[in-house]
């Protein structure tokens, strides 16, 4: 599928920057990587950080994936294992997990599915994020990673007064219906255009009366969380969203769209 990816601005007329981009294939999507740069120097320097970066998400998949019998995840749902057996991310993981399922009244619940244990719904966003902050680490704070609907944005791109995300039409995944403008923020859509109906109500049933809901946040583990929670809950979504977040943005099976001011601002229709 096409993911949501940097929706191009006006162009600018000024020479371009410096710029490496690239795609790495995992957790089961297309991660991007847009970064930019003063001089052609960097560009070694770049590429190494977005190579540390690919190496910590390809871990993340293989510890956290439920795709795979013999993962972490997988043992430690069966019991085979206990949390002190798990490296020490398992456990910060399980904590997030737990801190959300009681913020959000149960409605986020890792624990509601058959996998009997299945931290997707925050794992992807996490992982992004913590990628995202490696490559400030490395001296780039101009960039955008992009993990199949889970988007770190820093900075500014050029002398463009934003970064530009195109966020998938649920119907129709090679389109894209809205794009949004952020700056320094996290934008993270939960839906079903690339996984089908995997989200699962408290009562543990899957959730249906949604089809995508996307949150603009600072953090974007909150703002994957957020949307996950959001999908389960259905109608009540935007209205629990807009007391917590500025910006979101909720598409319903029935192709009703709802959004709330903040993000009506700050986007564009773009099918």
């Amino acid at each position: 599928m096409t993911d949501p990816t940097s929706w191009q601005l006006p162009p600018s007329a000024l020479p371009p920057e410096p710029r490496l981009t690239h795609v790495e294939f995992v957790m089961g999507t297309a991660v991007t990587f847009d970064l930019r740069f003063d001089t052609e120097q960097q560009r070694e320097t770049a590429a190494t950080a977005v190579g540390e970066a690919c190496e910590w998400l390809h871990w993340v998949d293989t510890t956290f994936t439920t795709y795979d019998e013999s993962s972490y995840v997988r043992r430690l749902a069966r019991g085979e294992i206990s949390v002190d057996d798990c490296p020490p991310r398992v456990g910060e993981v399980i904590e997030m997990c737990e801190r959300y399922r009681d913020e959000t009244d149960g409605w986020f619940d890792p624990w509601a599915g058959p996998a009997g244990f299945d931290p997707s719904g925050l794992v992807k966003g996490w992982s992004v994020q913590l990628a995202s902050d490696l490559i400030v680490s490395s001296g780039f704070s101009r960039h955008c990673v992009n993990g199949g609907g889970d988007v770190a944005a820093r900075g500014r791109p050029g002398d463009a007064p934003a970064w530009g995300i195109g966020i998938v039409d649920p119907f129709d995944n090679q389109s894209l219906s809205v794009a949004v403008r952020v700056v320094d923020e996290a934008v993270a859509t939960s839906g079903v255009a690339e996984r089908g109906r995997h989200v699962w109500r408290r009562d543990g049933t899957p959730a249906t009366e949604l089809a995508s809901v996307t949150v603009l946040d600072p953090d974007l583990t909150r703002a994957d969380v957020y949307a996950t929670t959001a999908l389960a809950m259905g109608q009540e979504a935007l209205t629990w969203l807009a007391a917590r977040v500025s910006d979101a943005y909720v598409v319903g099976s029935d192709r009703v769209e709802l959004m709330t001011p903040g993000f009506a601002e700050r986007s564009e229709r773009l099918s």
